[in-house]
């Protein structure tokens, strides 16, 4: 995919825009991952979000998103090997054990938010339950580094070295982004990298920093429906990632619930 790499520092006002969103946002992954339960589809997960976004009138700017073809529907569902961009779909059923990512975006007067979750599918294997708890706090470990004056490298490296100490991988194919009034802006933020190095972080900013992890390997694989990346060795993969703004007063997560609790956790670390 490509995106505009055009950077917009964002007023106190139009954070406050970007807020309601992500709280909409929020609500639309919490229904969804409520649904996952074995023998709910793909499709059940995405039509729970998409109730959500038709009570507060807004829509997601996933759908219809340029690719090999439009994209077509409102969140990606993506089910253990599946990394991200898996289609929603009523023949797959959701088994005991699987784990599934759940990405959705909402658009609320002009601004976009954007948040992922991975959730699990009833009990899972000690190694799944890890990988899970590995990438979720491999988010906030980047979060944190989210700071005016730091690095885009920093927040990379955080993540980056987090994960791959835990002894999981973490994707080089696949990165996180700046969000605002487009879903994908500058700056781009992987998952990987040198402390120190790249854009400095200005307050105003924007960032969706999506963690995307993986057991074994980094390689990734493209299935034939020309939008889901699989790991290459079909091992679990996770997903998680939260729209952040940059400020004089450190990182402000946008994508919480209105309590200010996240949709993938009972509580957010205090940054």
């Amino acid at each position: 995919m490509s995106w505009e790499r055009q950077i917009t520092l964002k007023s106190a006002r139009e954070l406050e825009i970007m807020r309601q969103a992500g709280i909409i946002n929020a609500e639309a992954l919490a229904a969804a991952g409520e649904t996952a339960h074995p023998g709910a589809s793909t499709a059940d997960l995405n039509a729970a979000a998409e109730e959500v976004l038709k009570k507060y009138g807004v829509y997601s700017p996933f759908k219809n998103y340029p690719g090999a073809y439009p994209y077509p529907t409102s969140t990606t569902i993506s089910v253990n090997e599946e990394l991200v961009h898996g289609i929603p779909s009523s023949k797959r059923k959701l088994r005991e054990g699987d784990i599934v990512s759940i990405d959705c975006g909402v658009v609320y007067d002009g601004f976009v938010a954007d948040s992922a979750i991975t959730v699990a599918v009833g009990e899972v294997t000690e190694e799944v339950a890890k990988l899970l708890e590995v990438t979720e706090q491999s988010l906030y470990t980047g979060i944190a580094q989210l700071v005016a004056g730091n690095h885009v490298g920093d927040v990379s490296a955080a993540v980056q070295n987090f994960v791959e100490e835990r002894g999981f991988q973490v994707t080089r194919e696949y990165t996180g982004h700046g969000v605002g009034r487009q879903m994908h802006e500058g700056p781009q933020l992987p998952n990987y990298g040198i402390a120190g190095r790249g854009m400095q972080l200005r307050a105003g900013m924007t960032i969706a920093i999506e963690p995307m992890v993986l057991i074994g390997t980094p390689l990734t694989r493209v299935l034939a429906d020309q939008w889901t990346v699989v790991s290459r060795n079909g091992l679990p993969t996770a997903h998680y990632e939260h729209t952040v703004a940059v400020t004089d007063n450190g990182p402000q997560i946008l994508t919480l619930l209105a309590n200010g609790t996240s949709p993938g956790r009972i509580q957010v670390p205090q940054l």
